[in-house]
């Protein structure tokens, strides 16, 4: 990978993460305190949600921190070792922590008629979405865990050969 295309990449996870941070610290409290003073009988229901959308907005943070992570190892030329296998695993876990964080919410907001059905939709299929993130991740951990094995193969076969010349 070139250095322009991991500069690149490095600058969009700090926008992205800074971007999570005003969402996670400003917006997300914001909204709440909005739905506290409009709606009183509603306000636990909105600091539920608060609380809820802070947690998944931590998720993406650490999924963040985790492509980071790879990204260096991509750029030291190691991701094709077992040390990558945890900062995979970890999105992972935090896609699942996500689709965990939706389905909660949904559960939250379906009762009643304080939310519209209609947003109760677009919060379940966020929540499908991450869990396809999921699978997706986990699909190409897959293919690391082959491409490892591949270059422990080729390392062996190269060292041997370097015994016979």
């Amino acid at each position: 990978m070139g250095r322009l295309t991991v500069l690149a990449l490095r600058v969009l996870l700090v926008m992205l993460f800074a971007g999570m941070l005003v969402i996670q610290g400003v917006i997300l409290p914001l909204l709440g305190i909005d739905i506290s003073e409009e709606s009183p009988e509603t306000a636990t229901l909105g600091w539920v949600v608060v609380g809820i959308g802070i947690a998944g907005v931590l998720t993406v943070e650490v999924a963040l921190v985790c492509v980071w992570k790879l990204l260096t190892m991509v750029k030291r030329d190691t991701v094709f070792s077992a040390a990558a296998f945890r900062y995979v695993d970890v999105i992972i876990g935090s896609a699942v922590a996500a689709t965990l964080l939706a389905v909660a919410l949904t559960f939250a907001l379906a009762p009643g008629e304080a939310v519209p059905p209609g947003f109760v939709l677009v919060v379940v299929i966020a929540g499908v979405g991450t869990a396809g993130i999921a699978v997706l991740v986990l699909v190409l951990r897959q293919l690391l865990v082959k491409a490892v094995a591949l270059d422990s193969t080729a390392s062996t076969l190269r060292a041997e050969l370097d015994e016979v010349i």
